[in-house]
């Protein structure tokens, strides 16, 4: 199945320029959004890991799906304030500003080994945040898969360190 072709591209949001890719027609149709599922599963068969970290917001739409098919545990990456335990946290630059993103402090222990799942990689900023996050701590990213790439963006770049992987490039 074509998957790109599952993605609405909507032009100019969320400002002039931008060609936003927008999966909830993706994710409406049960077999693309299986198909989607189903590909970033085939691509962690054969890493050795414990869970799947999910970001805020649509990390969680395919990390938990993953995490479930796989038999991991799977651990929210959440926006300050969001998680209601004691927390470890991580602030990063955005274009404008900073952010900062989240894990419960028990969430992870020294050698735990991690696989993050997100919908996008942009520019990876918050991607090298969050495996920044997970080292803090003791763990190991063993590896990245992200449904969609925008390759102009570089963020492969930023994490050249790490095993990223994608399904849909643009």
């Amino acid at each position: 199945m074509d998957l790109a072709a599952q993605i609405r591209n909507i032009k100019d949001f969320p400002q002039e320029g931008v060609i936003f890719r927008d999966i909830t027609t993706l994710l409406k149709n049960p077999e693309a959004m299986k198909e989607a599922v189903d590909r970033i599963v085939e691509g962690l068969k054969d890493i050795e890991f414990d869970y799947i970290l999910g970001p805020e917001s649509r990390g969680f739409i395919f990390g938990m799906p993953v995490a479930y098919i796989m038999n991991k545990g799977f651990i929210p990456v959440r926006k300050k304030g969001k998680l209601p335990a004691e927390t470890v946290s991580k602030e990063y630059s955005l274009e404008y500003g900073t952010a900062v993103i989240e894990i419960h402090k028990d969430a992870l222990k020294p050698g735990d080994k991690v696989v993050v799942v997100d919908d996008l990689i942009a520019t990876g900023g918050t991607a090298k945040a969050l495996a920044e996050l997970v080292e803090e701590v003791g763990a190991e990213v063993c590896a990245m898969t992200f449904l969609i790439e925008l390759k102009d963006l570089k963020g492969r770049d930023v994490l050249k360190d790490y095993n990223v992987k994608s399904i849909v490039k643009y």
